[in-house]
């Protein structure tokens, strides 16, 4: 039995090599070589919900507690997002887009198009709408 089990084939190994290509693609298409996948998805979360505490970017990301820490402070670094003490609980961080936040995420946009584009393609129209409904199943809590 052992000798059947052959990890190349297995989907945690599939899904990480799919995604090393995707982070790989990222990286030669995204016009600015300092910005990472996770930032930019950080950055569209800032875009798309405004105001956020660090859970709630946790939660918008799907980026565990402590790496979220870590690119907040080099997006703060970089000016592309404020930090602010909570109005309610001083303890709390609220995170926000800068201006120069906002104005990178718009010029990137057009790039993740074509990363998103270079990603699937070699997959037929089918096939693109097909793994996008899989991996969405797959994520999905049969709980909820």
């Amino acid at each position: 039995m052992p000798d059947s089990y052959v990890f190349s084939e297995q989907v945690g190994h599939l899904l990480r090599k799919a995604y090393q290509r995707h982070l790989a693609i990222f990286q030669q298409n995204v016009g600015d070589s300092q910005l990472t996948a996770v930032q930019f998805v950080t950055l569209c979360a800032l875009r798309d919900h405004g105001a956020s505490s660090l859970t709630e970017l946790v939660k918008a990301t799907a980026v565990d507690q402590a790496t979220i820490r870590g690119i907040v402070e080099r997006l703060k670094a970089r000016e592309l997002i404020t930090l602010e003490p909570d109005a309610q609980d001083k303890r709390k961080v609220v995170v926000n887009l800068s201006a120069s936040g906002a104005a990178l995420v718009q010029q990137t946009v057009p790039c993740a198009a074509t990363i998103t584009e270079l990603t699937l393609s070699n997959l037929n129209p089918a096939e693109r709408v097909a793994v996008l409904f899989l991996l969405r199943k797959m994520i999905d809590d049969p709980q909820a």
